[in-house]
């Protein structure tokens, strides 16, 4: 993973766990590393995971219960929500880069379907 000088290292973490979840890498009731393990893993120091770990405790992104690994939510609507936020985000760039350059809607919306059909052949062909 690498992290950027734009945001705390603990939000990029949790975004990490976040695009996980969104994508199904992470499935719902899944244990999840230790603190300690993810730090290791991320290069960090244990307190700035602990300190995601607490985030997304609060976001009910993960559950935790004493003496017991961490597991992410049961909560489909958390996830449905995590999805949304994360495909919410990634528009809202897109838009204001396009926006930037002042392409006309029609012509975006003909490129991404373009695009994005070419890229959904390409991972059938695979």
């Amino acid at each position: 993973m690498q992290f950027d000088q734009r945001s705390p290292v603990y939000l990029q973490v949790v975004r990490w766990f976040k695009e996980r979840i969104a994508t199904e890498d992470l499935k719902c009731g899944q244990e999840i590393p230790s603190r300690r393990e993810t730090a290791a893993q991320l290069g960090i120091n244990p307190n700035t995971a602990q300190k995601a770990y607490k985030e997304m405790e609060d976001q009910q992104l993960i559950t935790t219960e004493r003496n017991v690994p961490s597991k992410i939510t049961m909560d489909q609507n958390i996830v449905k929500k995590v999805r949304t936020e994360m495909l919410d985000e990634a528009v809202a760039q897109f838009i204001e880069a396009v926006q930037a350059i002042q392409i006309p809607l029609g012509e975006v919306v003909t490129k991404v379907e373009t695009v994005y059909q070419s890229t959904e052949r390409r991972k059938i062909d695979a």
